[in-house]
């Protein structure tokens, strides 16, 4: 069986390191997610607002170089755990654990700065074969 989680998103918020008792860093998060589709009464695309939780020395790191609105991309495994809240009322929460994360933007490109898009040269028509090869019964050696 596999479980496995790859998503890109933004930081909603800037990353808050938080020690166990025995002194190891974890830092949860929240990711925003673009979804591939717009709505169609506002036209505007949806996002869906993932938890996650990162460990030890990557919480630290994630921390260092990434603030909220971050572009980053995570790679991790999806965990479901319980607890009783101070009501005595069992809760579930579903959270990704993140093994791995890259910062897909510098920091300066994160300071709102309207894209900027290099021109690109126009694609040559090409014919159209219908996936047919196109050979000869001259090439064929028989």
């Amino acid at each position: 069986m596999l479980n496995s989680v790859s998503l890109t998103g933004r930081l909603t918020k800037d990353i808050e390191i938080r020690y166990t008792q025995s002194g190891t860093p974890v830092a949860s998060f929240t990711l925003a997610v673009n979804r591939m589709f717009k709505n169609k009464n506002t036209g505007q695309r949806e996002a869906d607002f993932v938890n996650c939780v990162i460990w030890q020395k990557s919480a630290e790191n994630l921390q260092n170089f990434a603030s909220k609105g971050s572009l980053i991309g995570i790679q991790g495994r999806l965990q479901t755990r319980t607890y009783d809240n101070q009501q005595g009322q069992r809760v579930y929460v579903t959270e990704v654990v993140v093994e791995n994360f890259a910062l897909l933007e510098s920091r300066k490109d994160n300071q709102q700065q309207p894209p900027q898009y290099a021109p690109t040269a126009p694609i040559p028509d090409m014919p159209v074969n219908n996936g047919a090869p196109d050979i000869s019964d001259d090439d064929l050696p028989f």
